[in-house]
């Protein structure tokens, strides 16, 4: 379906959401250790940016839900962003998870136009343009990064892009889109996005599909069961177990 290196994965891509957010504190280095002990290949971050442009792994804009400190990330230097403490844990630099392991895969979200020119600039310094996907709420943060990649780092499609590719799986001609994969929840508000009909128009377009946040048995088989390409899930030791016993743990 597709010649990016990210995504050449023989089964389901089974992602460790945030390193699986249930089982360790979220985006920290054992929730990710633990994740690539399990199997997992592929990870699941978030971006942003400190106030003296340090890009970090981390999902809120604030410290405020999950740390032991306060304040805004981007309003704050790195020296005061690296004390806080998630458990026993600390917010990890996106440069130390990319080269923590050679061969593991990381999915990150951009969640603000200020991580864009600095995961740029990681992505250059450490040389693993084929081990990162970027994707984000913003088809213009995404247009960016695919501007300033040269288009050599695999990216999934923004939110207008889905949109799009949801009403040409009412049609049986293939939807041209930018990105190469679609990561999308099951429904938006009341509006059901994955369904056989989203799938398959997908798979017609050359995009796999990635669905997030899984936490569910019975919902991961049933995505499973539609043909999806992948699950981001909280709990990776119970998605592992679901892909086991399909015979489709690779």
């Amino acid at each position: 379906m597709t010649a990016w290196a990210y995504l050449d994965h023989p089964g389901p891509i089974p992602f460790a959401h945030r390193g699986g957010a249930s089982e360790h504190p979220e985006n920290t280095m054992p929730a990710f250790e633990h994740a690539v002990n399990l199997g997992y290949r592929y990870l699941e971050t978030d971006a942003h940016t400190t106030g003296d442009g340090v890009l970090v792994a981390f999902h809120d804009p604030i410290l405020d839900r999950v740390t032991d400190r306060h304040g805004i990330i981007a309003q704050l230097p790195w020296e005061t962003v690296s004390k806080a403490r998630l458990g026993h844990a600390g917010i990890p630099l996106m440069e130390d998870l990319l080269t923590a392991w050679d061969d593991i895969r990381v999915n990150i979200d951009l969640k603000h136009d200020a991580c864009v020119a600095p995961l740029v600039e990681v992505i250059e310094r450490t040389k693993t343009h084929d081990r990162v996907c970027a994707a984000s709420f913003s088809g213009k943060r995404l247009a960016r990064f695919r501007a300033l990649t040269g288009n050599r780092v695999c990216t999934a499609i923004g939110p207008m892009d889905i949109a799009r590719l949801r009403r040409a799986g009412y049609r049986t001609r293939p939807c041209d889109l930018p990105g190469a994969c679609a990561q999308v929840p099951v429904r938006q508000g009341r509006i059901l996005i994955v369904d056989r009909r989203f799938v398959d128009g997908a798979h017609r377009s050359g995009l796999p599909v990635h669905v997030w946040t899984i936490n569910d048995e019975a919902e991961m088989d049933r995505l499973l069961d539609l043909g999806v390409d992948g699950l981001m899930t909280d709990r990776p030791t119970l998605l592992k177990e679901v892909l086991v016993r399909r015979g489709q743990w690779v």
